[in-house]
């Protein structure tokens, strides 16, 4: 009496769950962990500029509104505190680069004094953001 052999499958199943939640887990890892630029909600028109280069993500940022009010990192700041507060900000920074977004309609004095203080502070660099011009 012959003996049947049994065939066996030769198919092999691969379950790629485990894989799908390690992908995920990866994603929200990432999400969490990126820093995102964002800027105040101010309601700024910032003067155009043909000649500009890109900003540095990391530097700090001071604001100047339509009523010449003055905000370092989003918390108003008087003009002759400001000095003392950008220090602050920039201590322990290998690269103390201050960004200055103002509107267009303050006067060109109120910019000016709050770049000087920004240089008093000890920022390296300081530069002021404008809005891109099409040319």
């Amino acid at each position: 009496m012959r003996r049947l052999r049994e065939k066996k499958d030769s198919r092999v199943d691969l379950d790629i769950s485990p894989l799908i939640d390690v992908v995920f887990l990866l994603l929200i890892f990432f999400m969490v962990t990126t820093s995102f630029t964002k800027d105040m909600k101010l309601d700024l028109e910032r003067p155009g500029a043909k000649s500009q280069i890109a900003a540095p993500a990391k530097a700090l940022r001071v604001y100047i509104d339509q009523g010449e009010r003055v905000y370092v990192d989003e918390l108003p700041v008087k003009t002759w505190m400001l000095e003392s507060r950008v220090r602050e900000q920039l201590s322990g920074l290998a690269d103390p680069t201050v960004l200055v977004v103002a509107d267009r309609s303050i006067p060109a004095q109120t910019l000016i004094e709050v770049i000087d203080r920004c240089r008093l502070a000890g920022a390296a660099h300081v530069g002021v953001i404008t809005q891109q011009e099409e040319g």
